[in-house]
């Protein structure tokens, strides 16, 4: 039972292929049903993890891994489907990035670190969901969410791109806290 957390994070990572085979052949009810599971499955995993403390160093890497891979490839997918403008997704892969950079780089020029995310990182990530949940609600079953698709884009990439610009601030502190302690 201490593996089922790892294991719905695995099932998160395999659906990530057929949802994006979804979008792409634009069979929208499907990607949402899908996308739903994944989403429950996150909610799920996290919550055994922490409620009977069966956390792993293996589940703290690739739940944010799960996470990141499924938001860009829906993004990426949505965008070549002309759903989503193509700067949407490379903001949202750009910040990823810069998340990823800067840890790498950190873990590299000062060493081991224990990576939490920002206030700013977590309400990024759940715009970006719930933007994907409402445009799929939208092209699947509900069209009168339409009005909602372009406040949503703008919203998610104002506070995306606020996130990226905030990690590289957390980034440089870190690194100038461990060169030179820590800023006035």
């Amino acid at each position: 039972m201490r593996q089922l957390p790892n294991l719905l994070t695995t099932l998160r990572l395999l659906l990530t292929v057929p949802i994006a085979l979804l979008l792409l052949a634009e069979r929208y009810g499907q990607a949402l049903s899908l996308f739903a599971v994944a989403g429950f499955s996150d909610a799920l995993d996290g919550f055994l993890a922490r409620r009977f403390g069966w956390t792993s160093r293996i589940g703290s890497m690739l739940d944010p891994i799960a996470d990141k891979l499924l938001l860009v490839t829906s993004y990426l997918c949505l965008s070549i489907t002309q759903i989503f403008p193509w700067w949407l997704a490379a903001v949202v892969l750009l910040r990823d990035a810069v998340i990823v950079g800067g840890a790498t780089l950190y873990r590299l020029l000062v060493g081991p670190f224990e990576f939490r995310p920002t206030w700013l990182g977590k309400l990024s990530t759940l715009l970006q969901i719930v933007l994907v949940l409402v445009v799929l609600l939208e092209l699947s079953l509900l069209p009168a969410f339409a009005p909602l698709r372009w406040p949503l884009i703008i919203l998610a990439l104002a506070v995306s791109l606020a996130s990226g610009l905030h990690y590289v601030w957390v980034w440089a502190c870190k690194f100038h806290s461990a060169r030179n302690g820590p800023l006035a």
